[in-house]
């Protein structure tokens, strides 16, 4: 995609970022940039976090919600405000409509992590739990503010969310002025348009990269045809970028000012929340560690000194328990073996034994008598295993087959 420094999107100047910026002084913190060693070294360059996974409320969204609601007229504000999210839209709008003083009303799914609706109801929101999927959501919200006048505060497709989003690209360049690349992970594009606004007009030579999840991603077949497309089905555990289409306000500006929009797959989405648990000792949900997972995938496709985004940190602890295991299966940190034993006393014994001297950790274990498959003397062992890597991996292995295991599976 090709920049041209002279269009700037009708509805979106720079002027409004840094007006957005003046109104959210006090209230959105201005985010750390942490280096990353582990990454700089991958790329051959500086890499730098941009940690919005600690701002208020967990993600940027607090920044769009704010200007948002503080852009409404006395009227409109004393009918209140309606949104729909599954999480980080939902907080940040009901902590910008307390501190306003307006009332909220959030629309949920039924399966709403509890923390992110406990979380949203304690920042003062009235929270509705409606439908399965975040688009049955959105329409009961459309649907209520109809009835009632409430006014909809839409997570991404208004200029105002957008011109809040983009104070974290200004902050960017006031942190790092040497930056040459930009990652954003890309859901409906609120905050990838809002850094492109403010970046472009002020540096066009730096890049900017988009980052969809593959199973969610509405961009590239969106840019492929001149316009938003709607995806049937989109699959990703990265919920913070689970949007079945573009939103017009952000998609004009991204069509024009993004460099690149690229895909990940959720194995490396899993790996990079674990590295950045593990190596920046910072909690990021899927989404906000896109950015991370295209670095992982393709480094020698950025050039350095790249800032990558980490947009949310509110990752329910389950799903970040599941994650955390994919992430080291998809590391080769984890290994499952199937072996035949014969059945005698102290054989799993002597096979825990041999694991020992292989230093891999047993996780699990399973061992089973009772098969048709098996011979009158055997039995069947399952063991899942944490090592400490591919090779690790190889070398367990090894190490089985020359003590004469006979591994299956």
């Amino acid at each position: 995609m090709t920049f041209r420094a002279t269009v700037r999107h009708p509805a979106l100047i720079l002027d409004d970022v840094r007006g957005a910026q003046k109104m959210l002084s006090g209230v959105a913190r201005v985010t750390a940039l942490e280096g990353s060693r582990h990454l700089s070294e991958l790329i051959g360059a500086p890499v730098h976090l941009k940690c919005e996974n600690l701002q208020r409320t967990g993600s940027f969204k607090l920044r769009g919600a704010y200007v948002r609601i503080s852009g409404l007229s006395p009227v409109e504000r004393a009918a209140g405000v309606v949104a729909a999210s599954a999480g980080n839209h939902a907080q940040g709008v009901a902590l910008a409509s307390s501190l306003l003083g307006v009332r909220s009303t959030v629309f949920m799914p039924v399966g709403a992590p509890l923390p992110k609706v406990a979380a949203t109801q304690e920042y003062g929101a009235e929270v509705r739990l409606h439908g399965q999927v975040v688009d049955e959501t959105l329409a009961a919200a459309q649907e209520y503010a109809d009835r009632t006048g409430a006014v909809f505060i839409h997570p991404f497709d208004h200029p105002d969310i957008i011109a809040g989003q983009g104070t974290v690209g200004l902050e960017i360049l006031e942190q790092c002025p040497e930056v040459r690349t930009i990652v954003v992970g890309l859901g409906g594009g609120g905050l990838a348009a809002g850094i492109a606004v403010a970046v472009k007009a002020l540096r066009p030579d730096i890049r900017i990269v988009g980052v969809q999840a593959e199973g969610a991603a509405a961009y590239p077949p969106s840019l492929a045809a001149g316009h938003p497309v709607s995806l049937d089905n989109p699959v990703t555990m990265a919920d913070g970028i689970k949007v079945g289409r573009p939103g017009d306000v952000p998609f004009a500006v991204i069509e024009e000012l993004v460099d690149e929009v690229r895909t990940v797959t959720e194995n490396e989405l899993s790996s990079a929340l674990l590295l950045c648990l593990e190596r920046a000792k910072l909690v990021v949900e899927p989404a906000g560690a896109s950015p991370v997972a295209a670095l992982l995938s393709t480094p020698e496709a950025f050039r350095g000194p790249v800032v990558a985004v980490l947009s949310g940190g509110n990752v329910d602890p389950l799903l970040m328990q599941r994650v955390l295991r994919h992430g080291m299966s998809a590391a080769g940190r984890y290994l499952s073996l199937r072996l035949r034993l014969t059945d005698r006393p102290g054989a799993l014994a002597t096979l825990l034994a041999a694991l020992t001297v292989a230093d891999a950790n047993v996780l699990d274990i399973g061992h089973v008598r009772t098969d048709p498959r098996l011979g009158l003397t055997e039995v069947e062992v399952d063991l899942h295993l944490e090592t400490k890597g591919p090779r690790h991996c190889e070398e367990v292995e090894a190490a089985l087959r020359a003590e004469g295991y006979r591994v299956i599976g």
